[in-house]
């Protein structure tokens, strides 16, 4: 490999290399981890082969966090406190016909939601709830129970020709559900405002799975991914049937940790796949997710996301990492221009992500500026550099 890039692949026990090939258990690894936090204790290490590189430890620091707090950090000291809410309303399969009373049962069930969250004291959790049970809310899909389950429309879903479905990443819950909704409102905007004449859009704010914690051991890992996928999958095929021999254009855009969840979601039934701040999603190119879609990729330019390891690694039965840059040329995304922006701004009115979003959903995919990706302007600014 070439100079100061990552060679050696070493696993290093509690107290060092384990002996032998022997897994160190939960507790030596605990035990290591209080003692040197900069080591991945029982975790595959990649080391830089030329030693004193400042990119290097970096990275290498930023890795050892990643996987010493997927293994070692106890998932549950004592078991968190469950706001009361009532089992989910029993609806039936969403037909054009019966969209209106699906909306209106889950209502009602936030409504109830609501009253009992009240009554335990859960005044946070209460409004949240209160807000998602107004008659103007359009909910598909509603479970208060537990940090709580949610799926909104925004616009006429059976009649819409476009449809753009958002998957949030990491800390989503009905307790934030409102800055998510507030993207899918921001999107849902623009597209009304860009349309062509006579083209209905909607957009559905899909908040079908539990998020892991930005800062937490499941951030890390792919489990969370897997469970949502089935969840995803189910949901484009219903979606499917919803709009019937229509088959509107659908979009399918996933924000952080959400396109780990549609990279193994977005088989057939969805037009454009789109990654926004993606730590990665599992698949070492775009090829390899297995979709007829076009995938897209984007990052801002501000976003923290540029500075997760890309390190993909099985360990203690998951993985860890999430492998190849989305918007490095080797991934083979189509990269578009995502402007200034940090982590939570690719919904900002006016912004150059929202800009080409919009066009992307509207399927006006030839006004969508590409961009080289990252690999190839990290190349050109270290080629300045030497001829400077």
């Amino acid at each position: 490999m070439g100079r100061g890039s990552y060679g050696a692949l070493r696993t290093r026990g509690a107290a060092g290399q384990a002996r032998g090939g022997e897994r160190p258990s939960a507790h030596r690894i605990r035990r290591c981890v209080s003692r040197r936090p900069e080591v991945a204790c029982g975790a595959p290490e990649l080391r830089p082969t030329r030693r004193g590189s400042a990119p290097g430890r970096l990275r290498r620091t930023l890795l050892a966090a990643l996987i010493a707090g997927a293994v070692a950090l106890p998932l549950s000291a004592a078991a968190e406190a469950r706001i009361p809410a009532p089992a989910p309303a029993a609806v039936g399969a969403p037909t054009p016909a019966t969209l209106d009373g699906i909306y209106a049962a889950n209502r009602a069930n936030a409504a109830e939601a609501a009253r009992m969250a009240a009554a335990y004291g859960a005044r946070g959790r209460a409004a949240a709830d209160r807000r998602l049970a107004h008659p103007a809310r359009h909910l598909l899909a509603f479970d208060g129970r537990g940090r709580g389950l949610v799926t909104e429309v925004l616009g006429d879903l059976a009649a819409a020709h476009r449809v753009a479905v958002l998957v949030p990443g990491s800390d989503t819950s009905l307790d934030t559900y409102d800055r998510f909704r507030t993207a899918a409102l921001s999107l849902y905007r623009s597209l009304t405002r860009e349309a062509p004449a006579g083209t209905r859009v909607a957009v559905v704010a899909w908040l079908g799975y539990e998020t892991p914690g930005t800062v937490s051991p499941a951030v890390t890992t792919t489990t969370r991914a897997e469970r949502a996928a089935p969840r995803l999958r189910a949901f484009l095929r219903e979606l499917r049937t919803l709009t019937g021999p229509r088959r509107p254009r659908v979009s399918l855009l996933c924000h952080s940790y959400g396109s780990v969840v549609c990279a193994r979601a977005a088989g057939s039934g969805v037009d454009d796949l789109v990654l926004l701040g993606s730590p990665g999603t599992g698949a070492r190119t775009a090829a390899g997710l297995d979709t007829p879609a076009r995938v897209w990729a984007a990052r801002g330019a501000g976003d923290w996301v540029e500075h997760v390891p890309h390190i993909s690694a099985g360990l203690l039965g998951t993985t860890v990492g999430f492998g190849t840059d989305p918007v490095s040329p080797a991934f083979g995304a189509r990269v578009f221009p995502a402007g200034d922006g940090g982590h939570s701004d690719y919904f900002t009115p006016g912004s150059p992500s929202l800009t080409n979003l919009t066009r992307i959903v509207l399927g006006d995919t030839d006004a969508v500026a590409l961009e080289e990706a990252a690999g190839e302007r990290d190349q050109e600014a270290r080629g300045h550099a030497t001829h400077e």
